[in-house]
């Protein structure tokens, strides 16, 4: 079984306002069993990476729980590197999560990587509280992913 998962194409959201932030382009490609939809592309921002962390680390037991980069808002070289080295810290996170069995049945993890919901309704979701099952949800972001979108659009 091979998953490739990918952080790509950070964007400054909000750019010169107060509440600016950058998010991120995730792409997963996989033949997993333990995946509902076989590839898949969201965008997420760093403070969704620490949520889905601290998710893992409550359920994973004695399992240890890759670290995120940092949060420093003091750098030193420019605003572009800081956030070209996050991503490369959020993409080796991303990578030793999905190579641990133990941290691949939490469907927490699943639906962060496979859907576009908020925090929020990843929660709801999880403890049966949204309009959808887990694997609804994914099912249903992946008929309308910008994957999909995008082969179709290529094709002749």
């Amino acid at each position: 079984e091979l998953t490739t998962v990918r952080v790509q194409d950070p964007r400054v959201q909000n750019e010169g306002s107060w509440n600016s932030y950058v998010d991120y382009k995730i792409f997963l490609h996989t033949n997993s069993k333990a995946f509902t939809a076989k590839t898949s592309c969201v965008r997420r921002r760093y403070r969704e990476f620490v949520w889905l962390r601290r998710q893992l680390q409550k359920n994973a037991g004695l399992v240890p729980v890759p670290e995120l980069p940092g949060k420093s808002t003091f750098f030193v070289g420019s605003m572009d590197e800081f956030i070209e080295k996050r991503r490369q810290g959020l993409q080796q996170f991303l990578e030793k999560v999905v190579q641990n069995v133990v941290l691949l049945s939490d469907s927490r993890l699943h639906l962060f990587l496979q859907s576009q919901l908020s925090v929020p309704e990843i929660e709801a979701c999880v403890q049966g509280q949204g309009s959808q099952t887990v694997t609804g949800a994914i099912l249903h972001y992946a008929m309308s992913n910008c994957g999909w979108v995008q082969e179709e659009e290529t094709r002749p």
